[in-house]
């Protein structure tokens, strides 16, 4: 169901999108609100499913996660049991912070993240390889991140 989002509502989302952790009384007086407008709008886009959830995002460099790969995955067959095989299996593998289904010349792409490159091939060897009807790994080592955002252009 597509939601209609007024411009007080886009404010609203802008605004929690750079801080969720503000109490609604400070969200309302950023976006012209009173405070139980304000609360019954972030309700309804938490109902409507346009807030997912909210989190705190971690430095990975801070918890000792230095190293991202890209990793291209090919299966052997892309015959629906072979599909749901694999997207099971990486729903349980936590260094994967991405998995994305694509059309082209691989099947999968995933957002890989490890303390180092060992960790990282353990990660390939001992996991990502051993998925049953995994045919073909690429593996990207990102040289420097230039932009990363959670954040929506609404």
């Amino acid at each position: 169901m597509e939601v209609k989002l007024d411009a007080i509502d886009k404010r609203i989302l802008r605004s929690l999108q750079r801080d969720s952790n503000q109490t609604n009384a400070q969200l309302a007086e950023k976006v012209g609100l009173s405070a139980t407008p304000c609360l019954r709008r972030v309700h309804l886009l938490e109902q409507h499913g346009v807030i997912d959830g909210y989190v705190a995002l971690l430095n990975p460099a801070a918890v000792d996660l230095k190293f991202t790969a890209f990793v291209r995955v090919t299966l052997e067959r892309q015959d629906k049991a072979t599909v749901e095989h694999f997207a099971r299996e990486i729903e349980k593998a936590s260094e994967v912070l991405e998995c994305h289904l694509m059309a082209g010349s691989y099947d999968y792409l995933l957002r890989v993240i490890a303390r180092d490159l060992d960790d990282y091939q353990r990660f390939q060897m001992e996991t990502l390889t051993k998925i049953k009807g995994v045919r073909n790994v690429e593996t990207e080592i990102p040289l420097k991140r230039i932009k990363q955002t959670t954040h929506l252009p609404i």
